[in-house]
């Protein structure tokens, strides 16, 4: 899983890119809030973002809010990173929109356990997308089941109700989208069919 850090200290940031890089991650680092907001927009950006709060340019929670502004579904999971320990400051971080929010100097368990609930919330998200995406499908296919209506091949009359048959073509000016499969209606029944009673 792809990870950004945004950081503006180097040693700090060099010092996260190598304890990420050893548990696998493939890291993408920014120096500052602006470069952090671009790379986490654009396509294929980490999921996961740890974002530093005192930054040039813009801090942390300034990113943090924009970001689920423009994209209030987008299923990224957002830790704050600061020396700032304060409860309004736990506060503040997680209405702008933060995940979580871990305090420096952090150890590394700590930071590895609040990882996994990372990666844990970003694959539900994903699964979640990818059931939703499943049903909208069944549903749209449904709907088009629904919507394909019985025409009669002798006669060509449609049935646009259980009990009402016209002619398509009057059916076909007034509902130019609409699909037809083969049936036949009562009248035909009985003049094609005259041996076989209806139940």
């Amino acid at each position: 899983m792809n990870i950004l850090i945004a950081d503006d200290d180097v040693t700090s940031r060099c010092v996260l890119e190598a304890v990420l890089s050893k548990l696998g991650y493939a890291v993408v680092s920014a120096s500052d809030g602006l470069d952090a907001l671009e790379k986490m927009q654009k396509d294929g950006a980490p999921d996961i973002v740890l974002l530093d709060w005192i930054m040039p340019g813009m801090d942390g929670i300034e990113v943090c809010r924009l970001y689920r502004e423009a994209h209030p579904n987008a299923p990224k999971y957002i830790i704050i990173l600061t020396a700032r320990d304060s409860k309004s400051d736990t506060v503040q971080g997680l209405v702008a929109g933060a995940n979580d929010y871990i305090t420096k100097p952090f150890d590394n368990s700590e930071l590895i356990a609040r990882l996994g609930v990372g990666r844990r919330f970003v694959d539900m998200q994903k699964k979640l997308a990818e059931r939703v995406d499943e049903l909208k499908a069944a549903l749209d296919h449904v709907k088009r089941l629904q919507a394909i209506l019985p025409v009669c091949m002798y006669c060509h009359k449609i049935r646009n109700d259980p009990k009402s048959w016209e002619r398509i073509e009057q059916y076909r000016a007034d509902n130019p989208d609409a699909e037809f499969s083969h049936s036949i209606c009562p009248d035909c029944m009985r003049k094609h069919y005259p041996d076989i009673k209806k139940k």
